[in-house]
């Protein structure tokens, strides 16, 4: 189905980023794995529309690359063959599902998997009268599309972010950022840090009641959901999550069990959505500080340290943090919102025109 060979790599770390040129796909999940744009080589870059598997690291990433591009070290590259008679992006989409499902296997091994390995891989595909389906493959994914917006709509219209037009006080509290008065608080005095009952993912059972948190920063630090396992080990939603490997703090919505070295942050104060939101921000500032320290000192190095808070008459100014989060929440959802209103009535022409 696919020519796959290894790329000619580039060393991230001694590469310059400029604002326009080609793209440098590296091993990371954000962004189709694309890190930046560097200037071109004296080698050609790779071709476009092929997909890019990543070899090493805890978790193995597959993207579907639309432009020319360079790659860091361990990056294969999946050319189609003349076996795939229809190429285009939905097309591909489904395949690196599927290739996605095999890389995985090897996630959490940081050697990774074999080219001999992925080349001969099996993977199931859908046919019709003896032949590979690709246009049910392409009518699949569309439908995935699809649905997806409509939750995306559904969900925009529920939490009411759907209106991106700031209110005149929303507006004021961006305008007035420079004039808040920030005084810096304790973290100790508004939030506590305590051990977790951990144990290992064999413990698990079937279920999707509770989180299974573990170090990781992938997927909010989520390795899967389980059913319930115990009592004792339960912790409450409404806390943070604090992984003392990445030092990564993910606010809880529902309720956990924690693997090995996780802490649990809890606030010594009641938070609405937009607090969560901020304090969330506020906490992830501590990153570097709990890196630089042992494992034994995170938790006092944690409550001794200072954050800044915007203060009005001496207490800390929630009403203005609330303003201040709603106004960013829309600025940064407006162009998800556009991107949302257009895939809509895309979705609609196409249903209509049936």
């Amino acid at each position: 189905m696919f020519k796959v060979t290894g790329t000619k790599s580039l060393d991230s770390n001694a590469i310059e980023f400029i604002d326009d040129g080609v793209n440098f796909v590296g091993r990371t999940f954000e962004n189709n794995g694309i890190q930046g744009k560097i200037e071109k080589r004296m080698f050609e870059p790779n071709e476009p529309f092929t997909i890019t598997a990543t070899v090493i690291g805890n978790y193995k990433y597959v993207k579907f690359q639309k432009e020319s591009y360079y790659c860091s070290q361990n990056i294969n590259k999946l050319t189609p063959t003349d076996l795939i008679r229809k190429w285009n992006e939905k097309i591909a989409y489904f395949f690196v599902s599927n290739i996605q499902k095999f890389v995985s296997l090897y996630d959490y091994q940081q050697a990774g998997y074999k080219l001999d390995d992925i080349k001969n891989h099996s993977i199931q595909l859908p046919t019709k009268d003896g032949k590979i389906d690709f246009e049910f493959m392409e009518s699949f994914i569309a439908e995935l599309e699809a649905q997806h917006i409509a939750e995306l709509e559904a969900y925009l219209k529920a939490t009411g972010l759907n209106n991106y037009e700031l209110s005149s006080d929303e507006k004021k509290s961006i305008d007035n950022f420079n004039n808040i008065k920030w005084v810096e608080y304790r973290i100790g005095d508004l939030f506590e840090i305590s051990t977790t009952a951990s144990f290992n993912i064999d413990k698990l059972v079937s279920g999707d009641e509770y989180d299974y948190v573990t170090r990781t920063s992938f997927n909010q630090g989520v390795l899967r959901k389980t059913g319930y396992v115990n009592k004792n080990n339960i912790n409450k939603q409404g806390t943070w999550s604090l992984g003392l490997l990445q030092m990564d703090f993910f606010y809880r919505k529902n309720p956990w069990y924690a693997g090995q070295f996780v802490r649990k942050i809890t606030p010594k104060m009641s938070l609405n959505y937009s607090l969560k939101l901020f304090f969330t921000a506020v906490l992830n500032k501590q990153k570097q500080k709990l890196m630089s320290v042992l494992v034994r000192d995170v938790d006092s190095t944690f409550l001794n340290g200072a954050i800044q808070l915007p203060t009005k008459d001496g207490k800390i100014d929630f009403e203005y943090i609330e303003l201040f989060i709603t106004a960013v929440q829309k600025q940064v959802i407006k162009d998800v919102v556009i991107y949302a209103n257009n895939k809509i009535s895309a979705t609609k022409k196409v249903c209509n025109s049936k």
